[in-house]
């Protein structure tokens, strides 16, 4: 069992990696296509566009299938399309590219967290589910920063090569580790969209959207943000990335703590509104070469700890449904991503500095945090 959950770790590292190397190297990526940084972001858009797409419909399809064999086909295709993303001419070609390896996102995670919880001894769902998702903070402590730092030495491209070559790890752990399982769903097609009709299900897509859009509106823009603003030298955004990294995985585990010792409803609330106050912190900060790193630290710790709360807030809001509701918290997610990164870019194209965007990723944070209000208001009502 450990195995398995190792497997879905792996799987989720890829993920985190293709997902986040493309904001450490995103200027070189600009350059590469000759377009500029706030239009490189429709590369970051591109990717999360794909995940809202695939997450319902992948999902809806696999469920009818054993969850093992669709964890399987899910990590082909994300190895298929991220190695292809390498060898990319234009930025037409880049961008469809980006938006094919995003397909299987939501989906390996949405099915990977009921996984996850199944494989976990009873009360230790949270801590499963963590594991699964240290594979994402790990790739963002370990391979991001190693990832940027191929491609800012070599070639931007190298770096999604490296998505490949993990890609391809990923298959063969889920191929050999993880055990027979049963479909993620005994549900009919039609059937499961039924979840549709809850209101609170709506409000946790539309918090997981806003709310979480405030750390990608920080991460996105965080190159520019430790070399144009602080002043350091391009090198240290590599090093910048690793302590963003380190911050998120402690921050994992720390999620899964708060999740067992409040309400996962509760915990987000926590989260959110601590990440909104330290993005405000940082936009006075930015400019110190020290507590700008200081800052991307304790931001990178606060914005992961939302994973493994808010992934079982709507898993217990999806009752009958689980694998779709998961998976849809992961289209919300990078719906996030890329409202985060695209309403972030537009003061930055006004010309407000990249300090602006920790403005925009805090309001997003806030306005998540009034939402989650309006959930344990609804809640309390009842």
């Amino acid at each position: 069992m450990n195995k398995a959950l190792l497997s879905l770790a792996i799987g989720g590292f890829g993920i985190g990696l293709t997902e986040f190397v493309i904001m450490g190297i995103l200027p070189d990526v600009a350059t590469a296509f000759n377009v500029s940084i706030p239009v490189a972001g429709h590369f970051i858009s591109a990717y999360a566009l794909g995940v809202v797409v695939g997450a319902p419909t992948l999902t809806g399809f696999g469920s009818k299938f054993p969850a093992n064999k669709v964890l399987l086909g899910l990590m082909l295709w994300f190895t298929v399309f991220n190695t292809l993303s390498a060898f990319a001419t234009d930025y037409n070609s880049f961008i469809i590219l980006r938006f094919l390896s995003g397909l299987p996102h939501g989906a390996f995670f949405g099915i990977g967290a009921i996984v996850a919880s199944k494989l976990s001894k009873p009360g230790k769902e949270a801590q499963g589910i963590a594991i699964m998702f240290s594979g994402l903070s790990f790739a963002n402590l370990l391979g991001v920063p190693f990832g940027t730092y191929l491609g800012k030495n070599f070639n931007w491209n190298v770096s999604f090569l490296m998505v490949g070559a993990v890609g391809v790890i990923a298959v063969l752990s889920v191929k050999f580790w993880m055990p027979l399982l049963k479909n993620s769903s005994e549900n009919s097609f039609i059937s499961e969209f039924k979840i549709f009709k809850r209101l609170e299900l709506w409000l946790i897509i539309l918090l997981t959207t806003v709310g979480t859009g405030g750390f990608f509106a920080w991460y996105s823009y965080i190159a520019p943000l430790i070399t144009d603003v602080a002043g350091h030298p391009s090198s240290m955004v590599t090093y910048a990335m690793t302590l963003a990294g380190l911050g998120m995985v402690i921050g994992n585990f720390i999620g899964a703590k708060l999740a067992q010792k409040f309400s996962p409803l509760y915990a987000v609330t926590i989260v959110l509104f601590v990440m909104s106050i330290f993005l405000i912190i940082n936009t006075f900060l930015a400019t110190n070469k020290i507590l700008i790193l200081v800052m991307t630290f304790i931001i990178g710790a606060a914005s992961f700890s939302i994973s493994t709360p808010i992934q079982l807030l709507i898993i217990n809001s999806s009752k009958g449904s689980e694998a779709l509701g998961s998976s849809l918290n992961q289209s919300a997610f990078n719906i996030g991503n890329a409202s985060g990164a695209y309403f972030a870019g537009i003061p930055i194209a006004m010309g407000l500095g990249y300090t602006s965007a920790d403005w925009v990723g805090a309001a997003m944070a806030g306005i998540g945090v009034f939402i989650a209000i309006i959930i344990i208001l609804i809640r309390k009502s009842k």
